[in-house]
C-alpha cells in the first residue's frame, strides 16, 4: 500500500473520528439525514392534511435536529478530510463534498430560521409555504449529490475503510 493510501485509512484522532476502519462520521451522517428526509415528508403532508400546523411544527423541529447533527458529523468528517492527501482525486472529492455539505446545512439552518420567524412560512391553513417548502426539496437535492461524493471518498477511493488485508480476515472460514 502506498503511503498516502494508508495514511487516507488511518484516522487523525482515533478517540475524536473513530478507530481505523470504523469511522464516527458515516455512522453520524444518519442523524441529518433522516431529520431531513423526515422534514420533507412533514412539509409535503402538510399540504395535504387537514389541520397542517402540527405537521410544519414538526417539520421545523426535525429541521433543528438534521443542522445539530450535521454540526456533529461535520467535526468527524473533517478529521478524515484531514487524512487524505492534498492534490489528489479523493481530496478534490471530499473538498467538494464538505463544501456542498457547508451549504446544505447553511440553508436548513436558514429555513429553520424562516419558519421560527413565522413570516411568509406557512399558508393561511397553517400548511408549509411554498417558499420553505422548495428551499427544503433543493437543499435534498443536494444532499443527494453530496452523499454520491461521501459514497465515492469511501467505496471508490477507499478513505477511512480498512484495506483489503485487514477485509480479507470477514471472508474467510
Amino acid at each position: 500500500m502506498t503511503g498516502e493510501l494508508h495514511e487516507a485509512k488511518r484516522p487523525v484522532s482515533a478517540a475524536l473520528a473513530g478507530p481505523y476502519g470504523h469511522p464516527f462520521h458515516p455512522m453520524l451522517v444518519a442523524v441529518p439525514i433522516g431529520a431531513w428526509v423526515a422534514s420533507m415528508v412533514f412539509d409535503l403532508a402538510s399540504r395535504f392534511a387537514p389541520g397542517p400546523g402540527f405537521l410544519a411544527e414538526g417539520s421545523k423541529w426535525l429541521i433543528a435536529i438534521g443542522v445539530l447533527g450535521a454540526l456533529a458529523a461535520a467535526m468527524a468528517g473533517f478529521l478524515d478530510f484531514f487524512a487524505i492527501p492534498a492534490g489528489t482525486p479523493a481530496f478534490r472529492t471530499g473538498l467538494l463534498h464538505m463544501g456542498l455539505n457547508l451549504v446544505i446545512t447553511a440553508a436548513y439552518a436558514a429555513g429553520f430560521l424562516w419558519r421560527q420567524a413565522g413570516t411568509g412560512a406557512s399558508t393561511a391553513a397553517g400548511a408549509v409555504a411554498l417558499g420553505p417548502l422548495l428551499l427544503s426539496a433543493s437543499s435534498l437535492a443536494l444532499l443527494v449529490v453530496s452523499g454520491y461524493l461521501g459514497g465515492k471518498l469511501a467505496y471508490r477511493y477507499g478513505v477511512r475503510v480498512a484495506d483489503e488485508a485487514t477485509q480479507a480476515a470477514g471472508f474467510r472460514r
